[in-house]
C-alpha cells in the first residue's frame, strides 16, 4: 500500500500539468532579482515628481496666492496679532503691578480690574506685534521679488528697513540703531532655521 501512494506522488511530479501549479524558487528568483526581472513604470508622484506630473490651472492660481506678498503680509499681520496678544496677556499675568491705583496704595485690586488691564496690555501687545510682523513680512517678499533670489540677505534687509522705519521716529541715531538691530536678529533667526 505504501509503494502504492509513492508511485501515486511520483506520477504527479513528473506530470507537467501538476508541476505547473508549484512556484519554483528559482524561477521565482530569476523574475525577482534575476535576468528576467522587469522594471516597473512608476508613476511620477513616486519618484518624487522629477517627471513632471503638470500642475492644473486651479492648483497654480492657488499656489501664485499663496506666495503673493499680499498673503504673506496679512499671515504674518495675523500671526503677529496672535502672538502679541499672548505675549501682553502672559507679561501681565507676572506683573505685580497690574490693577494697582496709584492714588490708593494700600488698595488690592479687583479681579475685574487685572482682567481689564490684561486685556488691555494684551490688545496693545497684539497691535504692535501684528503691525511689526505686516512691515517686515511685506519688506522682505518685495525685496525678494525685486531681487529675484531667496537667501538670508532678504531678511537682513527687510530687517533693516523694518527696524529702520520704528526707529526713526526717535531720531535719525535711533533708526541706525533699529535697523542694525533687526537686521542681525533676522540674519540670527534666519541662520537658525537654515
Amino acid at each position: 500500500m505504501a509503494t502504492s501512494v509513492n508511485s501515486n506522488a511520483n506520477e504527479e511530479r513528473a506530470d507537467p500539468d501538476a508541476t505547473a501549479d508549484y512556484i519554483k524558487y528559482s524561477v521565482l528568483l530569476e523574475h525577482l532579482v534575476g535576468d528576467e526581472r522587469k522594471p516597473r513604470s512608476l508613476p511620477a508622484s513616486a519618484q518624487g515628481g522629477l517627471l513632471g506630473a503638470q500642475k492644473s490651472e486651479q492648483e497654480k492660481r492657488v499656489e501664485a496666492f499663496m506666495e503673493s506678498c499680499g498673503f504673506k503680509t496679512v499671515l504674518a499681520c495675523a500671526a503677529g496679532f496672535v502672538l502679541g496678544g499672548a505675549f501682553g496677556v502672559f507679561t501681565a499675568g507676572i506683573d505685580s503691578n497690574v490693577g494697582f491705583d496709584p492714588k490708593d496704595p494700600m488698595r488690592t485690586p479687583t479681579a475685574r480690574e487685572v482682567l481689564r488691564d490684561m486685556g488691555q496690555r494684551g490688545v496693545s501687545y497684539a497691535k504692535n506685534f501684528a503691525i511689526v510682523g505686516a512691515m517686515f513680512s511685506c519688506t522682505e517678499c518685495l525685496i525678494e521679488s525685486y531681487r529675484g533670489v531667496t537667501d538670508w540677505k532678504n531678511g537682513a534687509l527687510g530687517g533693516c528697513v523694518t527696524g529702520g522705519i520704528i526707529g526713526f521716529r526717535a531720531g535719525p541715531k535711533a533708526g541706525a540703531l533699529g535697523c542694525a538691530g533687526f537686521a542681525a536678529f533676522s540674519t540670527a533667526i534666519d541662520y537658525y532655521f537654515r
